[in-house]
């Protein structure tokens, strides 16, 4: 395993055997604390260290990060053919393949972090698995009966013109201050292109999105049956997956409690890094 982060707590990365797939998985901490499992959301060129990596070493103090490339995503296995959109589709079949690693590693229970289609997956989980699944936070997650708004649209349909310039405009829609990039939009989105561009990368994405299929939903009623512990956060100025989003499941959840973040868009935990580790660390260690 290599170090990511050298200051603090390092983050390693290694390939994990997991339900008849390899899974790339950035760890952090000590495996005698609680597990914590980071699910990042879909998008193209997306992958576990962009999501998670600056967040691991604050979260190792107490718990022991595990931060998968969900199957499809960046360098994990990317099936062929892909599973496509939809549920059972891919959405089981990347629960089942967390599932496995949660075996492969030896964790018998942990707390769950879902972005986006990461909160979808951690929800699926929670359904197929529940023993394994201690509390959850879904960040500015899907599984709303909500139809895809422009910005989604941009990301669905990326490989349109799969651009630096379209990965740059992109990149803007997912936050609420583009000044948060400073001068290096540019800079990141060539990185991000480089990954997307991947045939593997872009046979998952057109899978997942596959306008055959209906976006994946949640009903009141299948909401209802979970009872874990949740903290759902969600940035009012969500342009990818509005706030109502987060209010449906907190509605519907029978133990969640909601947090709208001001001047926040979809990745809260970047755009506002210490307010999400703070109410993140504090609710996983009620």
């Amino acid at each position: 395993m290599n170090p990511a982060i050298t200051s603090g707590h390092e983050v390693h990365s290694q390939d994990v055997a997991a339900g008849g797939h390899r899974l790339r998985v950035y760890t952090c901490g000590e495996p005698s604390h609680p597990a914590v499992l980071f699910l990042h959301g879909s998008g193209p060129g997306v992958s576990a260290p962009a999501n998670w990596a600056h967040l691991m070493p604050s979260f190792a103090e107490d718990f022991y990060c595990v931060a998968p490339d969900v199957l499809g995503f960046g360098d994990s296995d990317h099936p062929d053919p892909a599973p496509t959109g939809g549920m059972p589709g891919y959405t089981d079949a990347r629960a089942r393949s967390v599932i496995a690693l949660l075996d492969a590693l030896d964790i018998d229970k942990a707390h769950f972090v879902g972005n986006s289609m990461g909160g979808m997956i951690t929800l699926r989980v929670a359904q197929l698995a529940p023993e394994r699944v201690d509390r959850m936070i879904l960040m500015g997650s899907g599984g709303a009966p909500l139809a895809p708004g422009e910005d989604l649209m941009k990301l669905i349909t990326f490989y349109q013109d799969p651009s630096p310039a379209a990965m740059a405009d992109l990149l803007v829609r997912f936050v609420h201050d583009p000044g948060l990039f400073g001068g290096e939009i540019e800079d990141n989105a060539r990185t991000r292109v480089a990954l997307a561009t991947r045939e593997d990368v872009r046979r998952s994405h057109l899978a997942t999105f596959d306008p055959a299929y209906p976006p994946v939903k949640y009903s009141p009623e299948a909401l209802t049956a979970i009872v874990h512990q949740t903290l759902v956060l969600h940035g009012r100025e969500d342009r990818m997956l509005p706030v109502k989003a987060g209010h449906y499941l907190a509605e519907h959840l029978p133990n969640a409690q909601l947090h709208v973040l001001p001047h926040a868009g979809h990745w809260i935990q970047i755009e506002q890094a210490a307010r999400f580790t703070a109410q993140a660390k504090l609710f996983l260690s009620e």
